[in-house]
């Protein structure tokens, strides 16, 4: 595997830990900054809703810079947002706080195709292979980011959580000095001059379609079910260590599967590892309704982990059998703005129904999520193979 990859890897596991600092802590700040609980959940909202807004012209701008200069480009983003988040927490301003949650959002909207440019520096048999390899560099972020939210949380005496925001700047400016040794494939110029078929020609492949639905519901049930967890957990009174201990193992169930994640996909096909993932989230659900010690918490936040490690990384590689290389950009672009839309409602709906119909509606919802998931599955499978592409790529 090129080493261009492993640097991705290094670049996704800061990231991601920066992510799960936030996922752990954002909710919680929120509390501390606003008496109206309807917005705890808004600046983690507003951080997918920039990640949404900016996956498809991040997309475009690599397509035309090159990955490495768009990457570098996103993470100055990250880095003012982070120094943002630090003084809206000392001068307890929640509205600030947001526009830092943005900011960081659309860092995470280039972040968001470390994946995909591991997959341009491999050969088409090793492109689930390298999407797994970057995405287990989130396997670091899951004893990194909610430690750091935890350690940070009494950094400043009075101003709980402060320091986890210095750690999350700290974390994006490493990720800008990694990227100066990364060597990635320019912008073609052949990319820039023709860009293949007319997007909704791709757009209604069934194989195109399914993969959308699958990472944007796979995605949009893990954030759904997980942005609601810390609130659930405060509710029934359990401590922020043993929150931030449940969604550190959330984050290694998301990412530890990556090692073998690809190779599962070429031995028994992505469709198998797809459905599995839907289970493991139907599984979670379950466990959720049927109890609320810290135990249940934990079982079943590990199920959805490895549920979206295995519909994200499967639909992921799925999509890249629907579009053809001059096409990648604004495919990509079309998928991650479906996904990432997805998130951001899920991600500000979790808050709204946790605080207005409780635990139980969240994870009834989740149900919903994923049977779509399983029928469009089966819609797929049941469907002639020469039919599944409208163009053999």
């Amino acid at each position: 595997m090129p080493f261009s990859v492993y640097f991705l890897a290094i670049c996704q596991a800061l990231l991601m830990s920066g992510s799960s600092l936030l996922i752990t802590a954002s909710a919680l700040v929120s509390l501390t900054l606003t008496d109206d609980k309807i917005l705890v959940t808004l600046p983690l909202s507003l951080q997918f809703l920039a990640q949404m807004l900016t996956s498809i012209p991040a997309s475009l701008l690599m397509g035309k810079w090159g990955r490495r200069a768009g990457f570098m480009f996103g993470s100055l983003f990250g880095i003012t947002g982070g120094c943002l988040a630090v003084y809206a927490v000392f001068t307890t301003n929640f509205w600030l706080f947001a526009v830092a949650s943005f900011s960081i959002g659309v860092f995470n909207g280039f972040g968001t195709y470390f994946r995909f440019a591991a997959v341009d520096v491999v050969a088409v048999s090793n492109r689930a292979k390298a999407i797994s390899y970057v995405m287990v560099g989130g396997v670091i972020a899951a004893f990194i980011g909610p430690n750091l939210a935890n350690f940070g949380r009494g950094m400043v005496d009075n101003i709980p959580f402060v320091g986890g925001f210095v750690y999350v700047t700290v974390l994006y400016v490493l990720i800008f000095i990694v990227l100066f040794f990364i060597k990635l494939p320019p912008a073609s110029i052949v990319d820039l001059q023709h860009t293949g078929r007319p997007l909704k020609q791709i757009a209604m492949q069934p194989t195109f379609i399914v993969a959308v639905i699958c990472g944007m519901l796979g995605y949009g049930v893990m954030t759904y079910v997980m942005t609601a967890t810390p609130l659930a957990m405060h509710h029934h009174q359990h401590a922020f260590d043993q929150t931030a201990f449940v969604i550190q193992w959330h984050v290694l169930a998301m990412f530890a599967p990556s090692f073998f994640t690809g190779t599962i996909i070429q031995k028994v096909g992505v469709i198998k590892v797809m459905v599995t993932g839907a289970v493991l989230a139907l599984i979670c659900t379950l466990i959720n309704l049927s109890g609320t010690s810290v135990w249940h918490f934990w079982v079943a936040l590990v199920a959805l982990g490895i549920s979206w490690n295995f519909l994200f990384i499967g639909a992921s590689t799925l999509l890249t059998e629907t579009y053809k290389p001059e096409e990648t950009a604004k495919s990509q672009a079309l998928n991650d703005f479906m996904v990432f839309s997805m998130v951001t409602i899920a991600s500000l709906s979790a808050g709204i129904f946790q605080n207005k119909f409780g635990w139980e509606s969240v994870n009834i919802g989740g149900i919903l999520f994923v049977g779509v998931i399983l029928a469009s599955i089966f819609w797929l499978v049941r469907m002639p193979v020469e039919k599944r592409l409208a163009t053999k790529v």
